[in-house]
């Protein structure tokens, strides 16, 4: 199969099941808390779609040399640092694409439901078709406006920002086990396992033929 077709194939499985997954559990708690509740829940996905925008901008952006002297001193999070600048497009991709597009039709679903729920409260017909108006217009642009502003940020600091993504990492790691610096294009000892496993395949496959 094309690289480019199963790329396609795996950006929309993990876009429907991440929004499946976020869709139900929002409108499971929207359901369950009142209405200026629901206003936090709203604020904090519209806080973490420009955040996710934030990063996303961040990497592609960065440039990979101020970690090389960290990773020399060892500084923990300065590898997958540098990680995160080799796979700028892909984490762009997840932080700008999928996540963004997901958080932005999460926000104007949970807007909605918060206004269908205070316009059923007003007396419903048109009073709740002018909430939903305001509430999906306004989640919107605040969306819209914090990410703009985000960028002017992303773009200034881009360094510090990818550091901190890559620190977040270097936790991740330590705690879960997990090698998520082993996918893509690798950094250090990470490239050269990804090496050896390259020449194993094609010893398999010469020794198959």
């Amino acid at each position: 199969m094309d690289s480019n077709l199963r790329r396609f194939f795996a950006v929309f499985l993990g876009t429907f099941l991440i929004s499946l997954f976020s869709s139900y559990a929002s409108n499971t708690l929207l359901g369950l808390v009142p209405v200026l509740p629901a206003f936090g829940l709203l604020a904090g996905i519209i806080a973490v779609g420009v955040a996710f925008d934030i990063i996303g901008v961040a990497t592609t952006a960065a440039s990979e040399v101020p970690y090389h002297a960290m990773a020399a001193d060892k500084v923990p999070g300065s590898m997958q640092a540098m990680w995160v600048v080799r796979n700028a497009a892909t984490i762009a991709t997840l932080c700008n694409d999928m996540i963004g597009d997901i958080v932005g039709t999460l926000s104007g679903a949970v807007a909605t439901g918060i206004a269908i729920s205070m316009g059923s409260r007003a007396g419903g017909g048109a009073q709740q078709a002018v909430w939903v108006t305001i509430l999906v217009s306004g989640s919107a642009a605040m969306m819209v406006g914090g990410k703009a502003l985000g960028k002017d940020v992303a773009i200034e600091k881009a360094n510090d920002i990818v550091y901190l993504v890559g620190k977040f990492i270097y936790v991740l790691e330590r705690v879960s086990g997990l090698r998520i610096t082993s996918l893509g294009n690798t950094v250090g000892s990470n490239r050269k396992r990804a090496v050896n496993r390259k020449k194993k395949r094609g010893t398999r496959t010469k020794q198959g033929v």
